[in-house]
Order: structure tokens, then sequence, then C-alpha cells
């Protein structure tokens, strides 16, 4: 222990899953797990981790302040109302990943996460409403992570009814930790 009774750096367990790149440690550290009821932390994530689809994620956090710079810090009323030229600018920008589809996609769901936003009151709303009782889970992980919940299922069927792209349940189940919609940091991880 140090003299201010924390624990030093060198004393800190972490979930297997972050390994030691600098990046990833600051986003298991300081982000993943924390739940949070805002909605533009909910439209940034939900476009990264639809971006993330067949990549790995520390590929999108080498990328996230390309992102913001490119989708207009994640403002979903902007993102909604891109335009052609929006989308010829996204495919041409190397900061982020240039797939036609993903790009096309991170449009289409902020005018749908808008849809939910005036349906619901809020798209922390609708997602919550899928959980029991309408709070976080909390897992007591002792080793391992899940790829899909229940939830996550019931979650990502409903979206892509309503035409949500890149969302389907183990993308949301990543969402899900990655917003504290679920708590999976394992047993002894000192961030739990």
């Amino acid at each position: 222990m140090t003299s201010d009774s924390r624990l030093s750096t060198s004393d800190l367990v972490r979930c297997n899953w972050c390994g030691t790149d600098p990046l990833y440690v600051e986003y298991h550290d300081k982000e993943w797990g924390k739940t949070t009821h805002d909605d533009q932390v909910h439209f940034e994530f939900l476009t990264l981790e639809a971006a993330q689809a067949g990549l790995s994620w520390i590929t999108i956090l080498r990328r996230r302040e390309n992102y913001r710079k490119a989708f207009a810090n994640f403002d979903v009323v902007k993102v909604a109302a891109f335009t052609d030229a929006d989308k010829e600018r996204l495919l041409n920008d190397a900061g982020i990943i240039r797939n036609k589809l993903k790009v096309n996609s991170a449009i289409k769901n902020a005018q749908l996460f808008i849809e939910l936003q005036k349906e619901f009151g809020s798209f922390n709303n609708y997602l919550y409403s899928f959980m029991p009782d309408h709070k976080p889970i909390d897992n007591h992980l002792q080793n391992g992570l899940q790829a899909t919940s229940p939830e996550s299922d019931a979650i990502s069927k409903d979206m892509k009814k309503r035409g949500f792209k890149f969302f389907g349940s183990t993308i949301c189940y990543a969402y899900m930790q990655a917003t504290g919609m679920v708590n999976d940091h394992t047993m002894e991880c000192s961030f739990r």
C-alpha cells in the first residue's frame, strides 16, 4: 500500500482481456463497465461498436478521436442529417474504417436512434426497458467473458426489426459491457 492507502499501479489486478496495451488499459480502467445513462455516450458506443464488427476493439480505440471528428463529436442530430457529400467525405477519411456499409449504417442508425428517443423519451430508456428491473446486471465472473445474454438477444432482435444494422447479439453484448449495462469485471479485478 502507498502512504495514501490506495493501491499502487503495480498492485492493481485487471481483467485478462485488456492485456498491457496502454490504450486498452486506460479504456478498461476508466470506461469499460462504468454505467452511463447519457444518450450521446450511447450513440458514440453504438457507432463505434458497429464499426468494430469483424475487427478488434483496439483497432477502433486507436481511431476513436478520428471518429469523433468525422462524426460531429457523435452529435446524433448532425449525423442523422449527413448528406451524400458527407458519406463521400467519410469514405475518403483514412482515420476511420472506410467501409461503405458501415458508413451508411452509422447514418441510418442515427436516424433510427432519434426515432427511439422520441418513442421512449431517450435511447437510454429504450435500452433499459429490456433490463431486469430497468437496472444494470452485475455478473460475478470468476474468469472469462460471455459473448451474449438473453437481454442482448432481445435488444438486438428488436433493433434489427426496427432497421438498425451491425448490431447483432454479440456486438450488443459488447456494447452493454462498454456502457455498464452489465458489469463483467472479474471478481478479482481492482476496477470492479
